[in-house]
């Protein structure tokens, strides 16, 4: 039997979409030099690839605002697949190692995400009233950096009825996240309507540092990454998640994490080792460039705040490039 597989990824509306998505290409590529995975980009821009990428990436081309604006696209991954199994991949992302084992840990799923469940609470919007809306026991709970597609009419059946949804998005009681619909909570309840499942979340696949706010460490040439969630009483400590240390395969750098310096220096990294440049060299202008003057800008700050707090008052959030 025929089984094509991808990893497909989204860079539609801002350019810088297709900045991260360039990123994670190098990153799967890295780890999958050799692999029968294809790596397939959607893009509504023109072509960017950068020439260490041009004869790998697959790209499927769309029209600027055809499948939605902000969060919408990923309602119409059904109509986007070409491969039997695809993993759609956040852009905002970065690989650590080889995708073949979450391929096998979603095998045979039509539609499946990495979470658990919920069934009351709030989760944008009230879960509890939702459900009894919609005669279900409960409804997945996830991070949308990651959806798993196997190519046939119950993939299609699960996401025409989450743009369905996406229709009566207030009417049902959702919250709106940056003004627009959640992918997320539109997808979790299709899914359960369609009895789709996820698989177990168990930090290995995908993690982010919303999640775990103590502190990470990452390193995409070696693959080595941790994420750390402080355990209660901790201040940080984030009583959702359910573990205190992760090494995930897929780090999302969901928010504004792509900004900081970390998510910068790894990039760069990964640039100059695809293009044969020496690792030490790499290293020592990564941390010269990047790595220090980030950390003495960060320092400053926290020293410094108080006082510009008293003098100032709280500055204004600079508007996100993804919005």
């Amino acid at each position: 039997m025929p089984d094509s597989r991808s990893v497909l990824t989204l860079a539609t509306g801002k350019p810088i979409f297709v900045e991260m998505a360039i990123n994670l290409a190098r990153s799967f590529f890295w780890w999958h030099p050799d692999s029968d995975i294809n790596f397939q980009l959607v893009t509504d821009q023109e072509d960017q690839l950068p020439e260490d990428l041009k004869d790998k990436v697959q790209i499927i081309k769309v029209k600027p605002g055809e499948f939605g604006k902000a969060f919408s696209p990923k309602l119409h991954l059904d109509k986007l697949i070409t491969s039997d199994r695809t993993l759609f991949v956040d852009s905002d992302c970065l690989l650590f190692g080889k995708l073949d084992n979450v391929f096998e840990q979603f095998r045979g799923h039509s539609v499946s995400v990495i979470g658990s469940y919920i069934e009351n609470g709030e989760w944008f919007g009230d879960i509890e009233k939702v459900c009894k809306t919609y005669n279900v026991p409960h409804i997945p709970k996830f991070n949308g950096g990651i959806y798993y597609l196997e190519k046939g009419e119950a993939a299609r059946s699960v996401y025409a009825t989450a743009r369905e949804l996406e229709e009566r998005y207030d009417e049902i009681g959702f919250v709106r996240l940056r003004n627009s619909p959640n992918d997320e909570v539109l997808m979790a309840l299709a899914m359960q309507l369609h009895k789709q499942t996820p698989i177990k979340d168990d930090g290995s696949i995908m993690s982010d540092p919303q999640a775990c706010p103590g502190g990470y460490h990452i390193d995409v040439i070696s693959g080595k990454s941790w994420l750390y969630n402080p355990p209660a009483p901790h201040k940080l400590h984030q009583e959702w998640y359910p573990f205190e240390r992760v090494s995930p395969l897929v780090f999302h750098f969901l928010g504004y994490y792509t900004a900081h310096y970390p998510y910068k220096r790894e990039t760069y990294r990964l640039y100059k080792a695809i293009t044969g440049s020496s690792m030490k060299l790499t290293n020592f202008i990564a941390l010269i460039t990047i790595e220090l003057p980030a950390r003495i800008k960060n320092t400053a700050k926290n020293i410094l705040r108080p006082v510009y707090h008293l003098l100032f008052g709280i500055r204004k959030v600079k508007p996100s490039r993804r919005i």
